[in-house]
């Protein structure tokens, strides 16, 4: 027998497999964060039916889209029985409607433990907008500093630490800046977006605060929630420092790529920038950057550009809570550790 499962209860199954049988186009746009897609309706096979429902009725809408399903079934199954011995299938759609319900009836007549989603992926919607529309529970400490200190290189040392890191340019895929896009993955969309982040902030609830690096409320074309970000405003202030030379470092790290895989993508970045640093001295450091000549392009961007953009203190500073030297990230994110746990306390998080 087929059992309904809410979304809350679906998200705390152990093992479960969420399955989304909507389309490869909706499933792209957005899903339930680690959702594998096995659609029942291809999208141009969606649209058909679609399009049947409206000019003839539901008979002849089912009865194309049975002509589309029967070749693939056999597929299909074989899937759905090679993920059944890994943990239980939540099966989901847009609404828990008709696609659903189809894959449940046959997966639940061959004897495979299968789940299906109440109200499906618009419930889904409704759990993460309801969850980032509240205040949020989490005291939140933000890590500022100038470009080039590490700031993700030290959110990442911190989650080795069993630390409440979230990475909200990881999320995003994007450094948000006009470098952002940079050797970096498209940009998820908005709904994908609020899926990752609602899934960071659950997990890490039970530990009662976050670190985050500090953002704009934009990151490229991605807006954090205001609940987030007018915590992140008055959040626990940590600046992070580290010398020129270090930074310049990281930076060529970062954006050059290790064998300048990312040769083009930045020259375009650096173009850009004609209007704030002129034609000419665009034009001569795309040339620099062909020749691999880098230390000199990325110091004068730092020095002349960043900077002066985010006015961070390069030094230990008054009006931070705690200041870091991050030219050894573990040993940086270990003090910021310490310090928080000191501060918050220690509660660790239900796994």
């Amino acid at each position: 027998m087929v059992k309904e499962i809410t979304v809350k209860d679906a998200l705390r199954l152990p093992g479960a497999k969420l399955i989304d049988v909507r389309s490869e186009g909706e499933y792209a746009e957005a899903t339930i964060p680690d959702a594998l897609n096995i659609p029942l309706l291809r999208d141009e096979e969606r649209r058909q039916v679609g399009t049947a429902y409206k000019q003839k009725g539901i008979k002849d809408a089912r009865t194309l889209g049975l002509n589309f399903v029967s070749p693939r079934l056999p597929e299909m199954v074989k899937q759905y029985q090679e993920l059944a011995g890994r943990g239980p299938i939540v099966v989901f759609c847009w609404r828990g409607g008709m696609r659903s319900k189809s894959v449940c009836s046959v997966l639940d007549n061959l004897g495979l433990q299968v789940y299906r989603l109440v109200g499906g992926y618009k419930a889904y919607r409704r759990y993460v907008n309801q969850y980032l529309n509240r205040p949020l529970p989490h005291r939140v400490a933000v890590i500022h500093g100038l470009t080039g200190v590490g700031k993700t290189e030290i959110l990442r040392e911190l989650r080795s630490k069993s630390a409440p890191a979230v990475d909200l340019e990881g999320l995003a895929n994007n450094r948000g800046s006009v470098f952002g896009q940079i050797g970096m993955c498209p940009q998820p969309s908005q709904k994908m977006f609020d899926g990752l982040l609602v899934r960071e902030l659950a997990f890490w609830e039970p530990k009662g605060y976050i670190i985050v690096e500090c953002e704009s409320r934009r990151i490229g074309r991605i807006i954090l929630p205001s609940s987030l970000f007018e915590k992140m405003k008055s959040g626990t202030k940590i600046l992070a420092y580290c010398s020129l030379k270090e930074r310049i470092e990281r930076i060529k790290r970062m954006y050059a790529g290790n064998n300048g895989q990312n040769k083009e993508e930045l020259k375009t970045a650096i173009k850009s920038l004609e209007k704030r640093i002129g034609k000419s001295r665009a034009a001569e450091f795309g040339e620099m950057v062909d020749q691999g000549i880098l230390d000199e392009v990325v110091e004068y961007l730092l020095v002349n550009y960043y900077d002066p953009l985010y006015h961070y203190p390069a030094q230990p500073a008054a009006g931070y809570d705690l200041c870091v030297d991050t030219t050894d990230p573990g040993r940086s994110a270990e003090t910021i550790k310490n310090y928080l746990e000191a501060l918050f306390g220690t509660v660790q998080p239900v796994h």
